[in-house]
This record gives C-alpha cells, sequence and structure tokens, in this order.
C-alpha cells in the first residue's frame, strides 16, 4: 500500500488552492504550454505572428481565462497558474458553457448499462472501492432513467481500472496530483471506460488524500455523455473538490446536463422529500445576501451556502471555492466568520458552536459552544461579528443588539448588549455580515453595505454588496 504525509498533502493543498505565484518563471512557460495542449488543443506555433498577444498561445491563454471564469488577458499571470496547477481531471476542456455535453452529443442509446471493475488500488480495501464506485454511479442514477448492473468477467460498457503512467490508451498518466483521472465518452470499445491514477493517494472518505467517490462521480458524467462545466460548483467543473460522499447532493448545473440527455428518472416518488439540488452563488446577482464577510492574513474572504470568494492583492479577480476545499472540517451555509488579529485565528460560527482555524489548519478542541466566548447560553446564532483593530475588541451582532467582546482577557465587556442603532446609525434593518478593512467598518445588510467610521460613528456611504466582490463575467 502506498504510503503518503499528510502534512506533505495539506502544505500542496495550501499550495494548491491558496498561494498565487508573484511571477512567471520559465519552467511555468514550459508547464502552461504543457497545460493548453493537452486541456485546450493548443497546436504548436508556426510562421510570424504580430506581437505577443495575437499569438495561437494568447489566444489559448484567453481562451482557458474565459473558462475558468478568470480575468480575460492573454497573459500568464497568478491566478492562470496557480488554477492550472491544481489537480484535476484528465480530460480537456474542449467546451466553454455551463452544463456540457461531448461535441458530438454522443450519449447511450440504452437505459440499463453495465460496468466492472478491473482491479483495485492499494489504497483502499476492495469493499471500500466496491462502495464508491456504486453510490458514484447512484449520483447519475437517482436523477435519470439509467440503470447499473454490475458484473465481474467479460466486457462491460463502463470498464473501470486504476494504472499508472502509460496504461494502454496512448493518453499516459503524469504522475501524483497532476491529473487524476480520465474517462471516455459512450461509444464502441474503450467508450464509456473509466481510469484512475494509481499514483494518487485514494481515500474513502479522509481528505488525507483524493476521496475515490468525487474522482469517480465526475469521471462517470464523461462516461455517459457530460463533457466539462465551467460552473465552479458543478460536479463537472475540472478541477478536484473535497466534498463528503454521504450528504453529498447533484448540483443543478449537472441535473441540467445529464438530463438534457436521458431526462428524469421515471421512478420519482413525487411524494418523498429530497434535498434540493444546489446552484452556484453568482457574484454578478445584485440581489445576494452575503453569509459572511471577514479577512484573512490580509485577504478578504466572502461566504455564501457552501461557497466563498477569496480575494488577495495579487489577484485580479475573486476566486470562488468551495469551503471545504479551504477546511474540509469546516461547516457551511455559516452564519458568521471573523478573524481575530490577536490568536491569528479565523472564526467560523453556525447555530451555536464556533469553528477555529490558524490559516487552514484546524485548532484542536473545537468546534466550541457560543458560552466558551461568554456569550449568554440563550444566544442561539449570532447574525456577524468583526474584530475592531482600534480597540482590539471583538462585536457580535445578535438581532438588534450587539456584544462587545475582549479578546486580550478573554471576556465580555460590562454594559452589553447595546442595541445596534446606537453605535451605527441609520441601520434599521437585520445585519447580516460585518468586517473591517483599512480603517472602515463594514455592515452588511441584505444586499447594502453601510460603512462607517467606528471611532466617529460617522456613516460615509451606502454601498451595495458587490462594492468588494467583483462581479467577474467578463
Amino acid at each position: 500500500m502506498k504510503t503518503f504525509n499528510l502534512s506533505i498533502l495539506l502544505s500542496l493543498a495550501v499550495a494548491v488552492y491558496c498561494m498565487p505565484i508573484s511571477q512567471v518563471t520559465e519552467q511555468d512557460e514550459n508547464f502552461a504550454e504543457s497545460y493548453l495542449k493537452k486541456f485546450f488543443n493548443l497546436t504548436e506555433e508556426s510562421g510570424p505572428t504580430v506581437g505577443r498577444e495575437f499569438s495561437p498561445k494568447s489566444k489559448k491563454v484567453s481562451e482557458m481565462q474565459r473558462f475558468f471564469r478568470l480575468r480575460v488577458t492573454g497573459m500568464l499571470d497568478a491566478d492562470t497558474m496557480a488554477m492550472m496547477k491544481k489537480p484535476r481531471c484528465g480530460v480537456p476542456d474542449v467546451k466553454v458553457s455551463l452544463y456540457a455535453i461531448t461535441g458530438e452529443h454522443l450519449k447511450w442509446q440504452k437505459n440499463s448499462l453495465t460496468y466492472r471493475i478491473e482491479n483495485y488500488t492499494p489504497d483502499m480495501t476492495k469493499a471500500e472501492v466496491d462502495d464508491s464506485i456504486e453510490k458514484a454511479l447512484q449520483v447519475w442514477a437517482k436523477v435519470t432513467p439509467l440503470r447499473f448492473t454490475r458484473i465481474y468477467s467479460g466486457i462491460a460498457d463502463i470498464m473501470i481500472s486504476f494504472g499508472i503512467r502509460e496504461h494502454g490508451d496512448y493518453y499516459p498518466f503524469d504522475g501524483p496530483h497532476g491529473t487524476l483521472a480520465h474517462a471516455f465518452a459512450p461509444a464502441p470499445g474503450i467508450g464509456g471506460d473509466a481510469h484512475f491514477d494509481d499514483d494518487e493517494n485514494f481515500t474513502y472518505r479522509s481528505n488525507a488524500g483524493y476521496i475515490l467517490f468525487m474522482v469517480a462521480a465526475h469521471e462517470f458524467g464523461h462516461s455517459l455523455g457530460l463533457s466539462h462545466s465551467t460552473d465552479p460548483g458543478a460536479l463537472m467543473y475540472p478541477v478536484y473538490s473535497s466534498r463528503d460522499p454521504d450528504t453529498f447532493v447533484l448540483p443543478q448545473d449537472d441535473v441540467n446536463g445529464i438530463q438534457s440527455l436521458y431526462g428524469p428518472n421515471p421512478d420519482k416518488d413525487p411524494s418523498v422529500p429530497e434535498p434540493k439540488p444546489p446552484k452556484t452563488p453568482d457574484a454578478c446577482d445584485s440581489t445576494m445576501v452575503l453569509d459572511a464577510v471577514t479577512t484573512l492574513r490580509g485577504e478578504m474572504l466572502f461566504f455564501k451556502d457552501s461557497f466563498l470568494w477569496r480575494s488577495y492583492p495579487q489577484s485580479n479577480t475573486p476566486q470562488q471555492s468551495l469551503i471545504t476545499n479551504f477546511w474540509p472540517s469546516a461547516p457551511v451555509n455559516i452564519d458568521a466568520a471573523y478573524e481575530s488579529r490577536v490568536s491569528d485565528r479565523i472564526l467560523l460560527f453556525k447555530d451555536r458552536k464556533v469553528w477555529a482555524f490558524t490559516g487552514y489548519n484546524p485548532v484542536p478542541g473545537y468546534p466550541k459552544p457560543l458560552t466558551s466566548l461568554g456569550l449568554p447560553s440563550h444566544v442561539r446564532k449570532i447574525d456577524a461579528a468583526l474584530y475592531d483593530t482600534r480597540s482590539r475588541k471583538t462585536l457580535f451582532f445578535v438581532g438588534n443588539s450587539y456584544f462587545s467582546y475582549d479578546e486580550a482577557r478573554r471576556t465580555m465587556d460590562r454594559g452589553f448588549p447595546k442595541r445596534i442603532n446606537q453605535t451605527f446609525s441609520e441601520l434599521t434593518n437585520k445585519v447580516t455580515a460585518a468586517f473591517q478593512y483599512r480603517g472602515f467598518t463594514y455592515i452588511y445588510s441584505g444586499p447594502y453595505m453601510y460603512e462607517y467610521n467606528l471611532k466617529t460613528r460617522r456613516l460615509y456611504r451606502v454601498l451595495r454588496n458587490s462594492y468588494f466582490l467583483r462581479c467577474t463575467n467578463f
């Protein structure tokens, strides 16, 4: 069984998901060229070009940036290189749209399909592999007429295998962390088959590697006729994401895609309630109400549902990702968040509990109850929180009041709670998020943001909540 150091993987995850590079090196240029050839059909440049920005490579960089909703410059900036270096599926990104079906609308002409597991990875028990594969196929069966039957010999519609490097299909794997797997669209022969790179560390439920269920469910989308989606919340987004297999619900974008090929599940019982397919929040939605906003070591984080946007100084556009890609143990649909400058932690709140992280590492002993911060036991949840750098106090907003917490003494200040409108004039509705930035305090209420000077208690501007969360539709 392959061994893998957890600290190495976590360090890699931070580098892949969180740390943009400051400049593009010659090594990055070569990596990018290989990436574009593999995933965006870049061909060898030949003949004269009129300026770098008009070269075939620049056009392919623009195509890639458009696909991943980055700022389209045609240049290898930090955001572009960071995206290229994320672990992903090996199938090319041939279409630029939301849910996508394969170019020639390939699909199975039958609803009863067979699958066979040819071999196993040593990373997991056979029972864990079997369960992961079966559950991954059922993700698609739940929303379509498709039904899957396992066979143990002969040729199945979907042949499943683990291999390394050159493994017999002329599409060699690349070793650890780059391409995780690939699959082929419905067709005779190799069509429908799914191959997994056994140089990766696959796991059953642990985030100490790549969860096989998540990788397999994505690849089986290709086996059924789907291409990649530009929706970062979709299962068919090309970049790997960590999610809980036991609570995973196929996102709406993927449901739309697979049902465009096969239709809905005719056996679904409308009287049995099922979780609603999640939709990916859109930064360009002017009516969106954010769950929380905070800083983290010079960055700004914006939370909504299971997602966050991360805006850092080197970034041209906020990068959207699943919360669990940063903190696998973190809650989603949070109530509030703030950065403690005293303890160098970020705290996330949901219901009666608080989670703490140092950078991207969970703090031992958490989650803890809200009462651990000195909040009264009758407080069921907080609406927002912010750390005031001037007073070194944290403000917790609850209903129409707020508490003041002394970070140094770890106690609540006397004389609180106070009514919010005593300090924040013209703020009459519920506070939904709050944070400080460059000396100003920003209080969110619904789709609007109020800019205050907390020292003078003066209101300067009322802005849309998208003021910092820039729309990325280019």
